[in-house]
C-alpha cells in the first residue's frame, strides 16, 4: 500500500471547477458523470453516419441535496465499492448522498440519503432535495408511460438511425420519485431513503429490473450486492505500489475507471458496446469523439484488462465479431475484399468519423483488432472463440483485405501499402507506414498459424504478403523511418514507430530499439495524447533505462485533474474527458514496463526492473492459461504465487506451469499456493510457461 491513507478512496472539500472532471460512474452499460443532468447507455446512439453520437439520456438521479444550516463539505469517490459520497455536516446532523452503478445489475443506478442526528433534540431536520432533470432529450423523443409499482415511467426512440435503413433503438426509464424534502422526524435518530433508476431497450426489461431492484431494497441488498461485486473484482486483480503515492492513485484509478467500463464478469452479454475514449459517462454530439470505439480499446485499454479478466477481454473480442457485417460492407465501398473494421465504430460496425479521410486512410485498425485476438489465443488457448465464436472470421477477413489493398512494387521486389495514415494523425496520404505496415505483416501471419491450428488451408498468398510486404528501415541511422519520405526530425504527434517494439514486438537490435527512441521521443508533440509517454517508458525500461522510463511515464500525471484521478487527452487538460486512452497506456507501462511481461505464443516472458523511488510492485491475479498468479517484484528479487490452478482453455489436463530463469537456466515448478522466490535477474528475459510448451532459451 502506498501510504497510511486509504489509497483507494479519492476525497476532496471542493469538487473541481471544471464539471467535466467530476467523477464517472459507470458499469459496462450505463455511463453518468455525477450531478449531470444527462447520461448514456451503451449502444444506444443517434444521427446517422459521421454525425452518429452518444444519445443523451436524462437522468432522475441529477440531485443535490441542501441543509438549512451551514454544513461542511466533503465528496469522496470510494474506488474499493465504486460509490461516490457527499457529506454535509451542521452542527445537529450528519447527511450522507450517495450515487453508484450498480456492478452487478446493469440496467440499475441507485442514489441513497442517510441522515443521522448528531445532537439529542425533538426537532424535525429537513433537507432539500434539488433536482436539475428534466424528462427531455434532443436525441430522444419521450412520451410518458403508466407508473409502475410506484415508479415513473417514460420512454422514447432516437430520432435518426445509424444508417439508412437502420433501427432506432427505444429507451425506457423507470425510477422511484424523488420528493422535494426529506424529513427526519422528532422521534427517529437517523432514517435511509433508497431511490433507483432502471434503463433497458424495452417494457419488460425496465420492469423486471425495477422489479429486481425493489426487491433487492425489501431485502436490503442494493448497497450489499453492488459492494460484493466490486469485492469481487479487487479479489481477483490488484495492481499497488510502494514508495510513490501519486503513482500508486493513479494505477488505482486507472484500473478502477477502466473496469467500470466493461460489463459484469458474470454478464458479458451481446449489449456491451465496446469502450469508447471517454468511457460511456461522455460522448454526446460534439464531445469525446461522439462516444465511437477507436483502436484505443483494442491496443491501449484491451491489454491491461486482458492479462486479468479472459471474460472481459472476451466481450471486447466479441464486439468486434458482431460489427462483422458494417466491417465487410466497409471494404467492398472502398473496392476491396474482406473486412475493413471502421475508424470509428459504433454499433453496426459500418464507418462513422465525421471526416471520411481517417476511415478511408488510417487502415492499421485492421491489425490492431486482430493484435487483440492473437493476444486472447496467447493468453487462454482459447481456440472456441474463433470457432463457436466466430473469432477465425474476423482474423481471416482481416488477411484477406491487406491482400486486396497491397500493391506490388517490381522495383523492390516488396508489397507496399500506398495513401495510408499512420497513428501519427500530423501525416496522411503516406506510403508504407512503418506501424501499418508490419501490424499488417503480424496479422497475415497470424492468420496462417491459426488456419494451422483449425485445419483451415489457408491462401498461399497471406504467408507470400506477410514475407514480402516493405518494412521501411534507414540502413545509414540505423532506426525505422515512420514512412517512406519521412524526414528524421519531423515532429510527431504521438507513439508510433516506437510501437514496432512494444506491442507489436517487432524483431530488431537493441541498437536500433534506442535509435528509433532516440529519434521519435524529443520531436514528439509535448501536448499530444496521454498515452504516449507510456509507450516511450516501456520501450526505455526495455533497454534498462529505468529512471529515463521514470521521467517520461511522469509526463503523464499531468493529465491526471484532481481531487477524483480523471484524466484528460492533453495536459492542459483539453480533449476528451475521462481519457480512457490514456489510461490504457499508462497502465500498460507499470503491467507490461516495471514488469517486462511479454504475451507470447509459448510462454509469459517477464523482466522485472523497477526505478529508484519504486520499492516494491505487486501485480495480484494475472491469468495465464487458465491459472491465476501473484507477482511480487522488489529491487532485488521476484515472488510469483500460483494462486489458481484450473484445467488449461480447451484441454482437459491440468496446466503445469514453471519458471525458467534465463542467466542460470534453472527451471523451477510453480505449486498452487507456494510462493516461489528469486534473485531478479538484470537484462535477462525469463518465462512462464507450462511444462509442455516452455522450452529453454
Amino acid at each position: 500500500m502506498c501510504s497510511a491513507a486509504d489509497p483507494y478512496i479519492f476525497s476532496t472539500d471542493i469538487l473541481p471547477s471544471d464539471l467535466r472532471f467530476l467523477p464517472p460512474l459507470a458499469n459496462g452499460l450505463l455511463g453518468w458523470r455525477v450531478y449531470s443532468s444527462i447520461m448514456h447507455m451503451g449502444g444506444v446512439y443517434n444521427g446517422e453516419g459521421g454525425c452518429c453520437h452518444r444519445a443523451d439520456v436524462p437522468c432522475p438521479l441529477a440531485v443535490k441535496v441542501e441543509t438549512e444550516d451551514p454544513a461542511q463539505h466533503t465528496y469522496s469517490l470510494d474506488t474499493h465499492t465504486g460509490i461516490f459520497m457527499h457529506t454535509l455536516r451542521t452542527a445537529s446532523v450528519t447527511v450522507s448522498h450517495s450515487f453508484y452503478s450498480h456492478r452487478n445489475y446493469s440496467n440499475i443506478m441507485a442514489m441513497e440519503i442517510l441522515i443521522v442526528r448528531r445532537l439529542t433534540s425533538e426537532d424535525l431536520i429537513t433537507v432539500k432535495m434539488v433536482s436539475s432533470f428534466t424528462p427531455q432529450s434532443k436525441d430522444i423523443v419521450f412520451e410518458s408511460g403508466p407508473d409502475y409499482k410506484g415508479g415513473r415511467h417514460i420512454q422514447g426512440q432516437t430520432t435518426t438511425a445509424e444508417f439508412p435503413g437502420g433501427s432506432c433503438p427505444t429507451v425506457h426509464l423507470i425510477w422511484t420519485p424523488v420528493p422535494p424534502t426529506l424529513t427526519l422526524l422528532p422521534q427517529q435518530s437517523q432514517a435511509r431513503w433508497s431511490f433507483i433508476l432502471v434503463v433497458a431497450n424495452s417494457l419488460d426489461s425496465a420492469e423486471a429490473n425495477f422489479d429486481k431492484g425493489l426487491n433487492l431494497m425489501a431485502m436490503d441488498d442494493l448497497r450489499p450486492s453492488h459492494e460484493k461485486a466490486w469485492k469481487e473484482l479487487w479479489l481477483q486483480s490488484k495492481v499497488e505500489v510502494v514508495g510513490s503515492e501519486t503513482l500508486c492513485k493513479a494505477v488505482i484509478g486507472c484500473l478502477f475507471y477502466l473496469l467500470s467500463a466493461f460489463p459484469s464478469i458474470h454478464d458479458t452479454s451481446s449489449l456491451f458496446g465496446g469502450v469508447s475514449p471517454g468511457g460511456l459517462s461522455n460522448g454526446g454530439d460534439g464531445q469525446d469523439y461522439w462516444g465511437h470505439v477507436f483502436w484505443d480499446q483494442d491496443i491501449w485499454m484491451y491489454p491491461g484488462i486482458a492479462l486479468f479478466y479472459p471474460k472481459l477481454a472476451q466481450a471486447v473480442l466479441e464486439y468486434r465479431v458482431g460489427t462483422i457485417a458494417g466491417a465487410k460492407y466497409n471494404a467492398q465501398r472502398q473496392g476491396y475484399k474482406g473486412l475493413k473494421f471502421p475508424w470509428e465504430s459504433a454499433v453496426s460496425g459500418r464507418e462513422v468519423c465525421p471526416e471520411d479521410i481517417y476511415g478511408q486512410q488510417e487502415i492499421h485498425i485492421n491489425g490492431d483488432v486482430t493484435l487483440a485476438f492473437q493476444h486472447y489465443l496467447y493468453l487462454t488457448e482459447d481456440l472456441t472463440l474463433f470457432t463457436d465464436g466466430r473469432g477465425c472470421e474476423v482474423i481471416y477477413g482481416v488477411a484477406d483485405y491487406w491482400l486486396s489493398r497491397v500493391t506490388w512494387n517490381p522495383e523492390d521486389q516488396k508489397y507496399h501499402l500506398l495513401g495510408v495514415m499512420p497513428p501519427d494523425e500530423y501525416y496522411h496520404n503516406v506510403n508504407n507506414s512503418v506501424y501499418t505496415n508490419a501490424v499488417a505483416k503480424f496479422s497475415l501471419q497470424f492468420a496462417v498459424e491459426l488456419a494451422g491450428l483449425l485445419q483451415h488451408p489457408a491462401p498461399k498468398e497471406w504467408q507470400e504478403v506477410a514475407e514480402h510486404i516493405k518494412i521501411p528501415f534507414d540502413e545509414e541511422s540505423q532506426y525505422h523511418p515512420e514512412y517512406d519520405g519521412y524526414v528524421k526530425g519531423q515532429p510527431v504527434k504521438q507513439a508510433d514507430t516506437v510501437m514496432l517494439g512494444y506491442p507489436l514486438g517487432f524483431p530488431m537490435s537493441r541498437e536500433v530499439r534506442g535509435n528509433d527512441l532516440e529519434a521519435y521521443e524529443p520531436v514528439t508533440d509535448p501536448y499530444g495524447p496521454a498515452m504516449t509517454w507510456g509507450m516511450y517508458a516501456i520501450g526505455w525500461l526495455e533497454l534498462g533505462e529505468a529512471e529515463r522510463a521514470q521521467h517520461l511515464l511522469e509526463k503523464s500525471f499531468s493529465n491526471i485533474q484532481g481531487p477524483f484521478q480523471v484524466w484528460s487527452e492533453s495536459s492542459d487538460g483539453s480533449g476528451a474527458v475521462n481519457f480512457l486512452t490514456g489510461m490504457g497506456g499508462f497502465l500498460q507501462a507499470v503491467l507490461f514496463g516495471y514488469t517486462g511481461f511479454r504475451v507470447q505464443k509459448e510462454c509469459l516472458a517477464f523482466s522485472p526492473l523497477l526505478p529508484n523511488d519504486i520499492s516494491e510492485l505487486s501485480v495480484h491475479g494475472v491469468n495465464y492459461l487458465g491459472s491465476q498468479m501473484d507477482w511480487l517484484l522488489r529491487k532485488d528479487e521476484v515472488c510469483i504465487i500460483l494462486r489458481e490452478w484450473r484445467s488449461r482453455a480447451g484441454n482437459t489436463k491440468p496446466c503445469d506451469l514453471q519458471v525458467v530463469l534465463r542467466a542460470s537456466g534453472a527451471k523451477i515448478p510453480l505449486t498452487p499456493g507456494q510462493p516461489v522466490t528469486f534473485p531478479r535477474e538484470p537484462g535477462c528475459v525469463c518465462k512462464v510457461g507450462s511444462t509442455s510448451s516452455c522450452w529453454p532459451f
